[in-house]
């Protein structure tokens, strides 16, 4: 049996384990289950008076005796059941009520909100949380600068990158700083030249988040997502008055 599975029901593994032993012994003494399941005999009694308000346990009346007996296995569906009906009750309930109460506790007022991320994993939540903001989005594009350094640690963590962004249908512009960088469906391309070194960045403008990845020592990456309307908007500006100059 799934121990995690009961779990999900609200048993306990001590729960679990006595239920497993009255299914095999049939109506039992305490003591009997106890020593079945391997539980001190005053546990046993608590959980079993626990299982008992769950409604898994039964008992019948014996003399001065209580014999404990489990119910058929189909009440566990009954369980899965009834949970299912309080967590959609639930999730109802944050949907039209709880959430937006709580939202209206929050300042009315705009701030950015930023977050920092650090090597190859943090990377890979920046790319995919833009696949996830773009394809929600009409139309569903988004824009970059990228200087030619980063671009063969970019996607390192996220190979396939690319092949989702065009399942997903997403368009994307590029302007690349510096020589290389190749057109993928999709997407278009044009180029700033540069002389001397160029630093490693790569800064991705996808309204109301603008993503900045660059490289530390050692060609560590880093990022930081800021999510603001009107700092998108403004580096949407700046992009498109670039673009449409090159």
């Amino acid at each position: 049996m799934n121990e995690e599975l009961f779990e999900l029901l609200g048993l306990t593994k001590r729960e679990i384990t006595i239920y497993r032993a009255l299914l095999s012994l049939g109506p039992s003494a305490i003591r009997t289950i106890a020593e079945k399941a391997g539980i001190n005999r005053g546990t046993t009694y608590d959980d079993l008076k626990e299982m008992q308000r769950k409604g898994i346990v039964t008992y019948l009346p014996k003399g001065k005796r209580r014999l404990f007996t489990s119910r058929e296995p189909e009440v566990l569906l009954q369980l899965a059941e009834e949970r299912r009906h309080s967590l959609n009750s639930a999730i109802d309930q944050l949907k039209t009520k709880v959430v937006p109460e709580l939202h209206h506790l929050m300042p009315d007022f705009n701030t950015a909100n930023v977050s920092y991320y650090e090597g190859d994993s943090g990377i890979e939540l920046v790319l995919r949380d833009i696949l996830n903001t773009v394809s929600k989005q009409n139309p569903r594009s988004y824009s970059i600068f990228s200087s030619k350094p980063i671009r063969k640690h970019l996607y390192r963590p996220f190979p396939n990158f690319t092949a989702q962004r065009i399942q997903k249908g997403i368009e994307v512009k590029v302007i690349a700083i510096g020589d290389g960088g190749e057109d993928a469906e999709l997407s278009e391309r044009k180029w700033i030249k540069t002389e001397g070194k160029v630093d490693a960045a790569y800064i991705a403008v996808y309204p109301p988040k603008c993503a900045i990845i660059s490289l530390a020592s050692a060609n560590y990456p880093t990022a930081v997502v800021i999510e603001s309307k009107e700092v998108a908007a403004a580096q949407k500006i700046i992009f498109d008055t670039l673009w449409g100059l090159l």
